[in-house]
């Protein structure tokens, strides 16, 4: 149901007032705008806004990056050179352990005019490609979780609203999604479908586009989703205004966007910032194994996996993308938690 107002506590201030005949938030304000009052005064949560949209401002920045450095962080540069304290250096330097074979990647210079992070093993630049990979990554989460919000609330809408064989055919149908262990079904659905290109309809998609982790990732957690909301709209399917706009005779459609929908709004909030925070360490779990994007692409996991025959070596290429998934997905957590308290008006203050 709507959040109800919460009034304060007779002793209780509003921000800004001064007096005892100050007016409360709660009077004229609707549960919207009290929940992201709450929110605000929040500092973690602000911090972590704050973190997530640095990251996402970074990623973004990726092409003006790699244009400013004048690279293409996605072609190997094993015979290239830069100048540091105005002497050339191979990107690429012989390498100086064992019998002294081969060659080992730059280190990092620190300096962001070029190789801030060093190379890789292909001599490509990690700052570039960590940023290429963020931005990949990103979008790759924020879709997955449009695409299972949308599945999980219509299936749950259907469900939970009309009961009988259609609640109980879908409901076994998330109850089989729900028996596969998550990575297990990302694994084999992602094997299956990256073996070629497929056609829906006049579209074809082609085993490297980024549409497939994306539907893979939105699919396999709508059970997850979809379970909770139905419960939920059990319980709106029994409240007295929708069985008086039943009684009088509005459709169905109509019920369902003006007087479910509306109220299943602050649960489908609080599923945003976890379902990114999934997404995200799913996808780099699936580019890791080589199975989620696929090259020329970058991802934060498909660095990780570069950097793994170099973490004695050239550690910063693998922890790196690893620190960025920490810190992007420590920080959608707690903006959920601060989020689902700010939404909870019982639960405020706890």
């Amino acid at each position: 149901m709507s959040l109800p107002s919460e009034p304060l506590a007779p002793s209780a201030q509003p921000d800004g007032a001064a007096g005892p005949n100050a007016t409360g938030p709660a009077e004229g304000r609707g549960p919207w705008r009290i929940a992201w009052r709450r929110l605000r005064r929040n500092r973690s949560a602000m911090v972590s806004l704050a973190v997530l949209l640095a990251v996402a401002a970074l990623t973004l920045l990726a092409p003006a990056y790699a244009g400013w450095l004048g690279i293409d962080p996605f072609r190997s540069n094993i015979a290239g050179t830069l100048v540091i304290d105005g002497q050339s250096v191979p990107v690429m330097e012989q390498s100086t352990t064992g019998l002294g074979l081969g060659v080992t990647p730059i280190g990092p210079t620190w300096d962001p005019r070029g190789y801030f992070l060093g190379a890789d093993n292909q001599g490509r630049d990690v700052a570039a490609r960590l940023l290429y990979g963020g931005r990949n990554s990103l979008v790759i989460a924020g879709a997955a979780t449009v695409v299972c919000l949308t599945l999980a609330t219509l299936v749950a809408l259907v469900a939970g609203y009309l009961g009988g064989i259609v609640d109980m055919v879908l409901s076994r149908i998330l109850d089989v999604l729900w028996a596969f262990p998550v990575y297990l079904l990302a694994i084999s659905l992602s094997i299956v479908l990256l073996t070629s290109a497929f056609t829906v309809g006049p579209v074809t998609i082609t085993a490297g586009s980024l549409i497939l982790p994306i539907g893979i990732i939105g699919v396999i957690y709508v059970p997850y989703v979809a379970r909770p909301i139905r419960a939920q709209v059990l319980t709106l399917r029994q409240s007295e205004f929708v069985l008086a706009a039943i009684g009088l005779g509005l459709p169905t459609s109509r019920i369902l966007r003006k007087d479910v929908l509306p109220n299943l709004m602050p649960t489908l909030i609080v599923f945003v910032p976890i379902l990114l925070a999934l997404a995200i360490t799913t996808e780099s779990a699936l580019s890791y194994l080589s199975i989620g994007v696929q090259p020329p692409d970058a991802s934060w996991g498909t660095i990780i996996q570069d950097g793994q025959t170099l973490l004695y070596s050239r550690p910063w290429v693998a922890l790196a993308p690893g620190l960025a998934i920490v810190v992007t997905v420590l920080a959608l957590n707690v903006l959920g938690d601060a989020v689902r308290d700010a939404l909870d008006a019982r639960g405020h203050g706890r």
